[in-house]
């Protein structure tokens, strides 16, 4: 169960923009690489994006795996390469979570793709903290601001959301590898509709670390 997901998601009543993205793709092939040319500052000049949040599932791989959709390695090779070592990071709600009992899966995960997967208590999208603290321990990256972070993710409630309380920039996966017939999957879609037909955008950036 995610009691963060539940707890968070009434955030929604005042600050519905929480759930919207800055950029919205399709599918994980589409995703611009760098991330820097999906948002345009003022002026027309890219964010300086440093660091991307990688969900997993539905994402890049399809639900439950724990591998790169076959149809997604180059992109993902292709992203690896664009943001080395820990400027790259799979932050997921089953692996490397309290549901992945000694972090078998997150292993596996990090053995198959290469990327470092966060080990954290809450899962998103109340994890920002432990998502900030792993950048702020990392000095080399040279990462000084949310907005320097990017998330991409299928879910609106908790990849999108999690970007957005954090003050980063969020990517949303639309459609994903397999569609979701779920109920939260066609409210969370239904939400995201009614809010940009009437005009709301997606919060802003922060410039600095609370």
């Amino acid at each position: 169960m995610n009691l963060s997901g539940t707890i968070n998601v009434f955030k929604l009543f005042y600050q519905p923009t929480l759930c919207l993205p800055h950029h919205t793709i399709s599918t994980f092939n589409q995703l611009p690489i760098p991330l820097s040319t999906a948002f345009a500052r003022q002026g027309g000049k890219p964010a300086d994006i440093r660091a991307v949040i990688l969900d997993k599932d539905n994402c890049f791989a399809t639900p439950h795996a724990d591998h790169v959709y076959e149809p997604y390695h180059a992109t993902f090779e292709e992203l690896k390469r664009a943001y080395p070592g820990s400027r790259l990071l799979i932050v997921s709600n089953t692996a490397g979570t309290r549901s992945d009992p000694g972090y078998v899966q997150a292993d596996i995960l990090e053995k198959n793709t290469g990327v470092p997967v966060l080990r954290h208590s809450v899962k998103k999208p109340g994890c920002r903290a432990e998502v900030l603290s792993y950048f702020r321990n990392r000095p080399d990256l040279d990462i000084t601001s949310p907005s320097q972070i990017a998330v991409v993710g299928d879910r609106l409630f908790t990849d999108v959301m999690m970007a957005n309380m954090m003050g980063s920039h969020a990517v949303w996966v639309r459609d994903g590898v397999v569609a979701d017939p779920s109920i939260f999957c066609r409210l969370e879609k239904g939400l995201a509709k009614f809010l940009t037909q009437r005009g709301y955008e997606a919060p802003s950036v922060r410039s600095d670390f609370e």
